[in-house]
């Protein structure tokens, strides 16, 4: 009897100990992500209100694409992106803390000159930050794979204020098919706080209520042809960011040559389309869309080339939030068609857009109740469930793996933009 209450009495110890310690980790990980989060949000949109304010300063976007480079290079960054924080997680990479000034100045500085990319690279600057207290405080490898994971989810909840949906995005993003339990805690804990201090810096969450259809087969019937729409826009984007970058990269091999290029590009095309909805993140365009269910029939496929061409030559920033615009955007536009209210479309849309992009139909899910209330929470599940089956192997981060079939219960393992429905894998081969 005594040794089994002493065993009982140590299995419950462990668990009290585990818990202890994520939950100081989540504190430190959540104010830090929070403090961090919510000063580069308020730098981002200082940087864009002062680019409206005087717009000459885009003729400076090449000098500004160069010292993008300089700054990355002189941090020992350069080529980094979001697939190392993936990879970090998958394989135990090492992660250089020099990262988190270098990406929070070099998207300061993109907005400012009128790149078209996100408001901040969630997986970077979050996982970095995780990793980076991970290793002051000595976790072992395995546990600065969970606190990595910790940061993203932080991070992404101090940005967009919707701590359950980054919770989930940042437990399903790095593996298609496995979902890392083992953060739910850090992960959601450090959220919520990193959430409520971004609250303290004056950030709250933006709450829309679109007009929600009656639930009926012909609205469902339009709801599913509007998330298989935007299944083929995510796949653009997708393959237009990295077949944008390939060509770039083999056409034009110096980089500062390439930056340039690219910059007096985007600087002819904000010419042509003088409107500057294309420069920077465009949350007003897509606020717009949300609220008013108005915008311009073309915007989607004008942001995408401005977002491949921004990111392809060197300049930094994340993908959420293009692909929220894109998605939102290309919901209002084809709302009016189906014959959809057009705020609940582009809400839709801008969802659907997400989770295929991402492949993460869950965190999608839970960011329409959080964005939009539950009410219509059987068309967004309906929506992304369609989006994520119909997008295939494709997404923004091409270092994701999808471990399943989206057709079948089969083991394929491969990497994003890497593989085809019906061809036969390593993978499938010694797991029929």
């Amino acid at each position: 009897m005594l040794l089994d209450l002493d065993k009982k009495i140590n299995k419950w110890k462990i668990y009290l100990e585990s818990m202890t310690k994520w939950i100081i980790v989540a504190v430190l990980t959540g104010v830090t992500c929070g403090i961090i989060g919510s000063l580069f949000k308020i730098g981002v949109g200082y940087a864009t209100n002062f680019r409206s304010s005087y717009n000459f300063i885009l003729f400076f976007l090449p000098l500004i694409g160069l010292l993008i480079g300089k700054i990355y290079h002189l941090a020992g960054t350069a080529g980094r992106n979001p697939n190392d924080i993936i990879e970090q997680v998958q394989n135990g990479e090492g992660l250089i803390p020099r990262l988190i000034p270098a990406i929070f100045f070099a998207t300061f500085l993109t907005h400012l000159g009128g790149g078209s990319a996100g408001e901040g690279a969630a997986l970077q600057m979050g996982g970095t930050v995780g990793f980076t207290i991970g290793k002051w405080i000595k976790l072992d490898d395995k546990d600065l794979r969970t606190i990595t994971i910790t940061g993203i989810a932080a991070y992404f909840a101090a940005l967009f204020n919707t701590p359950v949906a980054a919770t989930i995005f940042a437990m399903g993003v790095i593996t298609v098919g496995v979902v890392y339990h083992v953060a739910l805690l850090p992960s959601l804990a450090a959220s919520i706080i990193a959430f409520k201090v971004s609250n303290i810096f004056g950030l709250t969450p933006k709450k829309f209520a679109p007009e929600i259809p009656n639930l009926e087969v012909l609205t469902i019937s339009k709801v599913i042809i509007l998330s298989i729409l935007c299944a083929a826009v995510a796949v653009l984007l997708c393959k237009s960011i990295h077949l944008t970058r390939r060509f770039a990269e083999e056409k034009i091999p110096n980089e500062w040559i390439r930056v340039i290029a690219g910059s007096i590009l985007i600087v002819i095309l904000s010419i042509v389309f003088s409107s500057g909805d294309y420069n920077g993140g465009g949350s007003e365009i897509i606020s717009r869309a949300l609220q008013d269910g108005e915008s311009i029939s073309y915007a989607f496929l004008v942001k995408i080339i401005f977002t491949s061409i921004t990111l392809a030559v060197g300049f930094k920033g994340g993908e959420i939030v293009p692909s929220f615009f894109i998605g939102a955007t290309f919901g209002c536009t084809a709302g009016q068609l189906l014959g959809l209210p057009t705020e609940f479309a582009a809400a839709l849309g801008m969802v659907c857009v997400f989770c295929a992009a991402t492949n993460t139909p869950l965190a999608s899910i839970f960011l329409s109740v959080e964005l939009f209330g539950g009410e219509g929470i059987i068309f967004f599940a309906i929506g992304c469930a369609f989006a994520y089956v119909l997008s295939g192997y494709n997404g923004l981060y091409s270092s994701q793996k999808i471990l399943y079939s989206k057709l079948k219960a089969q083991y394929i393992n491969v990497y994003a933009n890497a593989h085809r429905e019906g061809e036969t894998t390593e993978a499938e081969k010694k797991h029929p």
